[in-house]
């Protein structure tokens, strides 16, 4: 029964490896979507998107929302 509980290194360094993979892109994900204008309520949308649905969340921001940022033109309209 003890044999099954006990994790060796490499369990660990794959452990540490797959969270670490599922955070990064969340947080790039996060650091976009706060520093980028979105028109309407689309960045509060896409927060919940990517914090609701970490990595696949991320994912799709990554090939959906990226294209709903608002250019540089667009933000000089606004003002």
């Amino acid at each position: 029964m003890n044999e099954f509980l006990m994790i060796g290194p490499w369990q660990i360094i794959l452990i540490l490896t797959t969270v670490f993979l599922g955070i990064i892109p969340t947080i790039i994900a996060l650091i976009d979507i706060v520093k980028n204008e979105f028109s309407g309520n689309n960045k509060i949308v896409w927060l919940l998107v990517v914090l609701l649905g970490n990595f696949l969340g991320a994912l799709l921001y990554f090939i959906i929302g990226r294209k709903q940022k608002l250019s540089a033109t667009n933000k000089t309209s606004l003002t």
